[in-house]
């Protein structure tokens, strides 16, 4: 196993156990209540899962699917990044956003052939 297809899977994975763990648990639903976004909650969860499984499949069908889907992740952690700097969070909480936002990043720049 390559860097690359480690990254996809472990991103994919990621991504669809933090989605899914916005129904099943209280964290994520009390850090969009604590960053003021409520309303956003369910859309960002639908875009992480979303973005997931857009990796996974995308790496056996579709280049253009894995890079929609990093792409559309790195955008979302830069969001997600902003938010808490926004809030004065400690770069250690901050850091999983920050990691996700690289993670997705390279892999895009992966699959763009740069």
């Amino acid at each position: 196993m390559n860097l690359y297809t480690f990254c996809v899977f472990f991103s994919g994975l990621s991504f669809l156990g933090y989605g899914i763990s916005y129904f099943t648990g209280t964290h994520m639903k009390s850090e969009f209540k604590r960053f003021q976004l409520e309303k956003l909650g369910l859309l960002v969860v639908i875009l992480e899962i979303s973005g997931g499984l857009g990796l996974i499949i995308g790496f056996w069908l579709s280049k253009p699917l894995v890079l929609a889907a990093s792409g559309g992740l790195a955008l979302l952690m830069l969001l997600g990044l902003i938010v808490r700097l926004r809030l004065n969070d400690s770069l250690w909480i901050s850091l999983p956003a920050l990691f996700f936002m690289c993670l997705n990043a390279y892999i895009f720049w992966v699959v763009l052939g740069i």
